[in-house]
């Protein structure tokens, strides 16, 4: 296995996926990311295993000194390990047991990169509740518990992937709730509720407060609504998520200005579930094309990019996830390898 490159070039040149995977069986889902995803493997996320697993109760794993508790309209925040924190804990070690396994039965060892993947501090708070039902999004202080919390664990959790695996540890913070946040287009729990546009500045502060405390190198994937170029160029993050066909003519310069500014782009190209005829690899890389001559680069800027499915594959039949990360990795070799032929 080839290591990805130090620091924030580790990002580019590769094929990953954003995390998800259909199913419940952690030791074959590991088996297949490091036989398909040799660049850049990713520790899977099975939401279909239940409550603890999916995006947001699966953070209760990677809190310090915080915790998620179910409620009937979601999650809530609680200072105490409860049922729910217990599971997501039991279900993510398992995870990294099946993970480690898999390392092993590869003859992997020190040196290769892994990406490990979390809610973001954003979505977290706008999706996760205070003990009075409101969102934690509504009380900065609780915000900003949450994001130390969540960077704090995360810098644990990575630590620990290499403790077992000898590898180099990115991580990928999911964000969709991001452009919601920003617009203040957040509804109450309740009609007495209101959920405020979050300023700017300060949602970047907290992004960096996470991704800072890491001690990582950090991706952001932002699928949901427009992308917010701005911010994330500002951001501490060394390469951005996105799902080229939700990609906007309004979109170009902020993408631009991303590329310009060193910012790895993840370019999310390979669809989440089957299409009616299956596509080749020249087919789905085309719009990573399309959108690197509509910026003005040269086509030799598709080296500096890494290839994605369009988000995660939990929706995916089996044999369509195994054939999206075939074509991810098939996208990426072609755009590394000689790009001014596509």
């Amino acid at each position: 296995m080839t290591a990805a490159p130090e620091g924030p070039g580790r990002w580019a040149g590769i094929g990953t996926g954003i995390g998800s995977w259909p199913g419940v069986d952690a030791r074959e889902s590991a088996a297949v990311i490091l036989g398909e995803l040799a660049a850049l493997p990713h520790l899977v996320e099975l939401p279909a295993r239940g409550l603890g697993a999916d995006m947001i109760g699966r953070a209760s794993a990677l809190l310090v000194d915080l915790h998620l508790d179910g409620t009937t309209t979601g999650y809530r925040l609680t200072g105490r390990r409860g049922t729910i924190a217990a599971r997501a804990e039991d279900l993510l070690n398992q995870d990294l047991d099946a993970f480690e396994e898999a390392w092993e039965n590869a003859g992997l060892g020190p040196g290769p990169t892994v990406k490990v993947q979390s809610a973001g501090p954003l979505t977290l708070a706008a999706h996760t509740e205070l003990v009075t039902g409101r969102r934690v999004l509504t009380d900065p202080g609780a915000v900003r518990d949450l994001s130390e919390s969540l960077g704090e664990g995360l810098s644990r959790h990575a630590a620990e992937v290499t403790r077992r695996t000898g590898a180099t540890v990115v991580v990928q913070l999911d964000e969709p709730a991001l452009p919601d946040v920003l617009a203040g287009t957040l509804t109450g729990r309740t009609i007495l509720e209101s959920v405020a546009a979050m300023p700017e500045p300060e949602t970047q502060h907290v992004l960096d407060t996470t991704i800072e405390a890491t001690r990582r190198s950090v991706a952001v994937h932002c699928c949901g609504g427009t992308v917010p170029t701005g911010l994330l160029r500002a951001s501490a993050a060394d390469a951005v998520a996105l799902d080229v066909a939700r990609v906007s003519a309004a979109d170009l310069d902020g993408i631009g200005e991303l590329l310009d500014s060193g910012t790895t782009l993840l370019l999310g190209l390979i669809p989440t579930t089957a299409p009616a005829t299956p596509p080749t690899w020249r087919q789905v890389a085309a719009p990573a094309v399309t959108l690197i001559d509509r910026l003005g680069f040269p086509r030799a800027a598709l080296r500096s990019v890494a290839v994605t499915p369009a988000c995660g594959l939990a929706g995916a039949d089996p044999e369509w996830a195994r054939t999206a990360l075939r074509l991810t990795r098939d996208v990426a070799a072609a755009f590394t390898e000689d790009p001014e032929s596509l």
